[in-house]
């Protein structure tokens, strides 16, 4: 059993939000969403909430009824669609400022039993 959840489009930079989806890649699925609520970055937030959505995906698509031998599989961060503002300078001159978006993905699966 294997069950994804996406959050696109969020407005974080792919290369910030990859320092806080790191942390959790291969933890048990309540040490990796302890591990979001004690991070102080905006992004552990956004992952915290996909954490979330895909253990109630595992839970209502797949009918997973052991929570504990939960663990994250994959966790990846791909960059969005990037949207460009402009700033005025001096002189008349304008400056790109380039607001930076991305696609994050948390996949969870069970561990096999020792038996």
């Amino acid at each position: 059993m294997e069950c994804r959840a996406v959050g696109r489009f969020i407005g974080i930079p792919a290369r910030k939000a990859r320092l806080v989806v790191d942390l959790i890649r291969g933890y048990g699925i309540s040490q990796a969403i302890d591990t979001m609520k004690f991070t102080k970055k905006y992004a552990a937030k956004v992952v915290e909430k996909i954490l979330k959505s895909a253990l109630a995906n595992a839970q209502h698509n797949h009918g997973a009824k052991n929570v504990d031998r939960l663990f994250v599989k994959e966790a990846f961060v791909n960059q969005g669609p990037t949207t460009k503002r402009f700033r005025p300078r001096s002189l008349g001159r304008a400056n790109t400022i380039r607001k930076r978006s991305s696609h994050i993905t948390i996949v969870l699966t069970e561990k096999e039993s020792t038996r």
